[in-house]
This record gives C-alpha cells, structure tokens and sequence, in this order.
C-alpha cells in the first residue's frame, strides 16, 4: 500500500481504484456505475482504475498501490460490510460507510429496528423466516397486515425480489420468489403513495441533503429494476413538489437515518409519501452512480456536478488515512 499522502494541496492528483461487479445480483448495474464514476473521475485523477471483484482482484489491488478505493458495488458483498472489513484489514482508506453501519443498512429488517428506536415514520411491518412453514407465513400476513402488502428480500437493492401484493393468491408466489434471495422476508403494508428521495452528503459543515427527488413512472408500474435502470422508463421532479414544511421534515429524517444507522461520506433515503404522511422505506450506503441514478442527479440540484461530487469523496475518504498517520 502506498504511503499516507499530503492532502493540504487540494489539487493534489490521487490514485484511485474503482471495484465493481462481484457475485451480487447487481452486479450489471455495480459496472455502469463503475465505468460513470471513472469517467466522472479521470479528468482530475489520471492515474485510475477499474477492477472487478473476482478471485485475483487482490493482485491487482496490491500492484496498484492505490491511495483510496472506490467500491461501485451494490448489494452484498460489496455493500453488506464484507468488503469493507477486508479493506480495513489491509489498510485502504474507502468511500462509504464502515464496516457495521454497511451490515446493518444492507439488512432491512435490522435497519428497521434502528430507525424504529430512532422514532423514524415507518409502514406497520412482520417478518417470516424460510423454516417457518409458508402457509403460516401466509395466514399471520393475513391476520396482521391483510393482503395489500409488500413482500422483501431483507438484503437485497434496486427492488431485486419484491413483489407488491394485492391478492391473497399473491402471497404464497411472492414469498417463495424473495425466499429465493433470503432466509428472512420483510412484509410490509402497501403505502399507495409517491416514491421520493433524497440524497445525503457529509462535508466539512455538517451533514446535508439533497433536493428532494420525486420518481414518477407510468400509471400501474412502480421503481422495480427496470424502472430505475431504463432510460425513459420513469422520470424524477426536482425539486419535488411538496408543501415547505413537509418538504424540510423530509430532508430532516433523511439525515437522521444517515446519523441513526451511523452511515459515512454519503447516502440516499427512500420515502412513500400518502398526502401529508411520510413512511421512510430505507437507506442505502452506496447509492446508484449510473447515468440514470438518483444520487448524482441530487448532486447537482445541490450545486454539485458529478465530477465535483466524486472528488469531494476520494479526497474525503484519503484523509481518514492521512489523520490517522503521524506527520
């Protein structure tokens, strides 16, 4: 690993390496997001690579050398901690967040239980276990929650396994669909309501939001996979068009979420909102950086361009190893 740099210049060029794909389910849109965040980047940092998470990723890594890594990844194991506590382990200073905020964001039903604590607004909600036998499953999702519900991997992103439900016919398929990603299914209530977000950044005044972003898709659709990584397929108002007050209460648990779960450098907040009621759905650790992602377009309704916005990470991520190093 390369020795800790000299930050105090700011122009000071750093070398990066972007690590992306990996086992995940989304391991497609992991590699949009790394080839944008390269493009994004190699203006002000030349010296900078890509690197696919697979058996000799490490080889690479070491004869790179690099000051700071950038994980483009998405879902587990690149979002969920386990890559973060092998970078810790050999010393690589990182965009995102640490090791346990990372697990703890990554698994809804746990993140859920954080922001519950915290008296964040959330759908009633239950959750089944595989080893429980799914025609119980079926009837306590009945009894507690009726039929208008969604049904959630509990470590999964980009609405990878979600069903929303209308039927009790529904149920049954949708449980052994997410079954099929997890051991622990989230149900919740369905909010017929709008799909926002808002994107949160950590500078050196504190941590802000951004714009609030509302998606909008076609009637009878919702922001599954295709929607969000689909050109044209939905389209985002910001900033959204809410009442002030609602508006800032939004941004605000926003933050708090980021604060709750102990998040670092960045993150994004999803929200229902059913007139003035607001449900906090999840935050995720690190965003979507494609061309068509949430995150970076927030960025720049907060006066960020992208090649701004990627900057202020690495550097900011280069500087834990530089504050932990003697002069």
């Amino acid at each position: 690993m390369r020795k800790p740099i000299n930050l105090k210049e700011k122009k000071v060029s750093l070398r990066i390496a972007i690590l992306y794909g990996g086992p995940s389910s989304e391991a497609a849109v992991s590699e949009r997001s790394a080839q944008a965040v390269k493009k994004g980047l190699e203006t002000l940092h030349p010296d900078i690579i890509t690197i696919r998470l697979e058996k000799n990723f490490l080889a690479q890594l070491s004869d790179f050398e690099p000051d700071v890594i950038f994980p483009a990844l998405h879902g587990p194991p690149g979002e969920d901690g386990t890559l973060q506590g092998f970078l810790e382990i050999l010393g690589y200073p990182y965009v995102g967040s640490s090791v346990k905020s990372s697990a703890i964001a990554m698994d809804k039903i746990v993140a859920k239980q954080v922001f519950r604590k915290a008296g964040l607004p959330l759908a009633k909600q239950i959750v089944v276990a595989r080893d429980t036998k799914i025609s119980d499953s079926v009837q306590k999702i009945l009894t507690e929650l009726g039929s208008d519900v969604v049904v959630k991997p509990s470590t999964q992103g980009s609405a990878l396994g979600v069903t929303l439900i209308e039927k009790t016919d529904e149920i049954q398929p949708a449980l052994e669909k997410a079954f099929g990603f997890d051991s622990r299914i989230l149900v919740e209530e369905r909010i017929n309501g709008r799909e926002i977000t808002v994107g949160i950044i950590e500078t050196d005044y504190g941590v802000k939001p951004f714009p609030v972003i509302e998606i909008i898709t076609p009637r009878s659709s919702w922001y599954d996979y295709e929607h969000r990584y689909t050109k044209g397929l939905s389209n985002h108002r910001m900033p959204a068009d809410i009442a002030p007050d609602l508006y800032r209460n939004i941004q605000d648990c926003a933050i708090e979420a980021h604060i709750s779960l102990g998040c670092r450098d960045l993150s994004r907040a999803d929200f229902l909102l059913d007139g003035n009621k607001y449900y906090l759905l999840e935050t995720n650790t690190l965003p979507g950086m494609t061309e068509t992602s949430l995150y970076p377009e927030g960025a720049e309704g907060f006066g960020l361009p992208f090649p701004e916005l990627l900057d202020h990470l690495v550097r900011r991520a280069a500087k834990r190893l530089s504050a932990l190093s003697p002069a």
